[in-house]
């Protein structure tokens, strides 16, 4: 794997770049230009999440665009929401195994960023934007609403403290369901099929990590 091959969304204000191999790893930006600097720039701290998967193969250091569509007001909200024809197809035992650790380190760096920020986040302008423990439960909240597209529902836990055995018991149902649906058919006939599935739900954990190592106070 020496290409990063990028899938591109754009809508009217944003534009997302994802990268195909590896769940997780996408940016958003003015234009596609800016999407994919802004991709490659987040290339270490990726690689946080790949040396906690265990996985050895370097990040490739050369990109290419593989895929184009257009957003809409998902990716414009500041979600890449388009899945791609290359997401369709089935994912072979080796690669699923690497797109489930990739999901488990992302699980793995979200909890370790989330020690050690301040509780309080920087705010915006307006005093807009959420304080480290109303991440922890909107990407709790979020991850089980995505879970349903493969037949995973756990009841909501607590998350003030955190109630880490329901979140392990969570992730345990989201592994244990994942390989039934590697021939790429969805759960349903308008649900996402899986390299769509893993690509934002990795996302969604890491942009929010990545934000509250962002915007920590100290």
């Amino acid at each position: 794997m020496t290409e990063l091959r990028i899938l591109i969304e754009t809508g009217s204000k944003k534009t997302f770049a994802s990268a195909r191999d590896w769940p997780g790893w996408s940016r958003s930006g003015r234009d596609e230009g800016d999407a994919i600097m802004t991709l490659i720039a987040y290339a270490d701290r990726y690689r946080v999440v790949t040396d906690l998967a265990g996985i050895t193969d370097p990040l490739p250091d050369e990109s290419v665009v593989i895929d184009r569509r257009a957003g809409d007001v998902t990716t414009d909200f500041g979600a890449p929401g388009q899945i791609h024809d290359l997401e369709r197809t089935p994912i072979a035992d080796d690669e699923l195994d690497r797109y489930t650790a990739l999901l488990n380190a992302a699980w793995d760096v979200f909890f370790a960023v989330a020690a050690r920020v301040t509780p309080e986040l920087q705010k915006g302008p307006r005093g807009g934007g959420r304080d480290r423990d109303e991440i922890i439960a909107h990407v709790v909240e979020v991850d089980r609403s995505y879970a349903r597209q493969i037949g995973v529902r756990t009841s909501p836990f607590a998350v003030d403290p955190l109630d880490r055995a329901a979140l392990d018991a969570h992730r345990e149902a989201v592994l244990a369901a994942i390989p039934a649906f590697a021939n790429g058919a969805p759960r349903t006939e308008k649900g996402w099929p899986l390299r769509y599935l893993l690509r934002r739900m990795t996302w969604h954990i890491l942009d929010h990590a990545w934000e509250m190592e962002d915007k920590t106070l100290a």
